[in-house]
């Protein structure tokens, strides 16, 4: 007798089907953020060592002018299409679709939009580049090198745009995971080649240089990979009318990436301008560790979105939905816990790190952590709104946010004394504009009433404030000059603040789900 067909199936092979589904899903997405943790902590180990080797090697002033000089550059990006942008979401959104033809066509796309927009990105970088040392009011000696440093940048940015295509088509099918340790090879590799570089006294420029060798060698790993890995991959050479659907929808990703530019980038790229480069090395340094913790979040979210992007394409919005607060949950919880470790410990682990003289004072910590998570449940929430591929209100709203966010960071910047208090202050309350509106739009296209969402924020938000501004208020009693005294206590003390964060911050019905995930992840559910 022959199987039921799915749609005669009761009420149990439905249960059966829908539970190996997300059994599917789950174990693409736990392998798809093991790759991503393993390049991660290759490039948090490279910088935790080449940053204090940067300060010292370039001096204070070099390497704050290095971080605005990639920030500049990188505001050129949209000036080159983001065709694999575009391709990655447009795959993941058709990633049950059996016409293979139609996804080479897609990839003949994108490399036509890279051709198309090659002209205007070259002039844009060109500018950013020339002018960069004018903006920066950069010493007559260093002109050249600043110059020198912007045009190898420049053609990275290049490089990148068309390189990264077949990483899109990887991660568009959900098989991002098949690099796993071998892009982690290259990180580390390209960071024993900057330190050299830097040892041998190849200064900015021999940096920057570093890092278009880097690019052009991950960009061939991950066409190797593809070829082995993805079947249909090729593409079908279009013409020009046949790419402008795809051209419509990579403009739309353009315009979000120079929105999320701005909003990563504009904030050193103020203090520099507005403050001074010195003060941008203090913020970046300050910030590198709630950086990364946030970035580790990032990747537990990113590795589900290609999987959640074929729920949403198959219109089950129901599940997409609970995918969605599993996200956000993690995210918050993850976030508030780490981010109180920081605030307790962040003072000692800067001293031992690169010197006492780049903490920023206990307040401008705060606000940089409540800043970096405001921003990475941004980012959560844009992600999902991507993979519904209309990017229409999610951009305009991004452009007006991130307006409002230099426009602030600026008048406080020179209003007050805390310069990078006055930075982040500026930068929160524009993107507030962006933590309202794009909850309201993620819930519009899954069936998410508003007012679920607004209790569901008053928990975590009353959890965060009162954990990060207890840790706050205890740091200034607790400090150690000992490296082994400093990860024992930070571990010791994430624990309870774990612990705190889990069940203060969360519902029954949250901590279950999370519960429950992991449990698949473990293999156990």
């Amino acid at each position: 007798m022959s199987a039921p067909a799915a749609g005669r199936r009761g009420p149990v092979g439905r249960l059966k089907a829908r539970v190996l589904a997300d059994s599917t899903l789950t174990q693409k997405a736990t392998l798809n953020m093991v790759a991503s943790f393993l390049d991660y902590a290759a490039r948090l180990g490279v910088g935790f060592v080449l940053n204090p080797l940067l300060v010292s090697r370039l001096g204070s002033n070099v390497f704050g002018i290095y971080q605005v000089l990639t920030r500049l550059i990188g505001y050129a990006t949209p000036a080159g299409g983001r065709p694999s942008q575009a391709l990655k979401w447009t795959l993941a959104h058709h990633q049950h679709s059996s016409d293979l033809e139609e996804k080479r066509r897609q990839v003949g796309s994108a490399v036509t939009v890279w051709f198309l927009f090659l002209p205007p990105l070259v002039l844009v970088t060109a500018v950013l580049g020339w002018f960069a040392p004018v903006w920066l009011d950069v010493p007559d000696d260093l002109t050249t090198t600043v110059r020198i440093a912007a045009a190898l940048l420049a053609a990275d940015l290049i490089v990148i745009n068309l390189v990264t295509i077949p990483q899109s088509v990887l991660q568009g099918e959900n098989l991002g995971y098949r690099r796993m340790g071998l892009s982690t090879a290259v990180v580390v590799g390209g960071g024993v080649l900057t330190a050299v570089v830097v040892l041998l006294g190849g200064g900015l420029a021999g940096v920057a240089a570093s890092v278009v060798a880097t690019t052009i060698v991950t960009g061939t790993l991950f066409l190797w990979v593809t070829r082995r890995n993805v079947p249909w991959f090729g593409m079908t050479r279009m013409g020009v009318r046949e790419v402008v659907p795809f051209l419509q929808l990579s403009g739309w990703f353009l315009l979000w990436n120079l929105v999320m530019q701005v909003m990563r980038g504009s904030d050193v790229v103020v203090l520099g301008i507005v403050g001074s480069t010195e003060l941008v090395t203090v913020f970046v340094l300050a910030r590198y560790v709630p950086e990364a913790i946030f970035g580790g979040v990032a990747i537990v979210v990113s590795a589900v979105m290609p999987g959640l992007g074929g729920l949403v394409g198959a219109q089950k919005t129901e599940r997409a939905g609970g995918v969605r607060s599993e996200s956000m949950s993690l995210t918050w919880l993850i976030a508030t816990a780490f981010g109180a470790v920081y605030l307790l410990w962040g003072e000692s682990f800067l001293a031992l790190w690169v010197g006492e003289t780049y903490y920023p004072g206990q307040l401008a910590s705060f606000l940089i952590i409540v800043m970096v998570l405001q921003f990475a449940l941004i980012r959560n929430d844009a992600s999902i709104i991507d993979l519904t591929l209309d990017l229409r209100a999610k951009v305009l709203l991004g452009i007006l946010s991130a307006g409002v966010a230099v426009g602030l960071g600026i008048a406080f910047v020179d209003a007050l004394d805390a310069k990078i208090t006055g930075l982040v202050i500026g930068f929160i309350l524009g993107r507030s504009i962006q933590s309202v509106a794009y909850p309201w739009l993620v819930g519009r296209a899954l069936g998410i009433p508003t007012a679920r969402q607004l209790r569901g924020v008053v928990r975590p938000a009353v959890a965060s404030t009162a954990l990060l501004v207890g840790a706050a208020l205890l740091a200034p009693s607790v400090s150690t000059g000992s490296w082994l005294v400093l990860v024992v206590a930070g571990a010791l003390s994430f624990v309870p603040l774990a612990a705190a964060s889990f069940y203060a911050g969360l519902s029954a019905r949250q901590r279950r789900r999370l519960l429950g995930r992991v449990a698949s992840v473990l293999g156990r559910g």
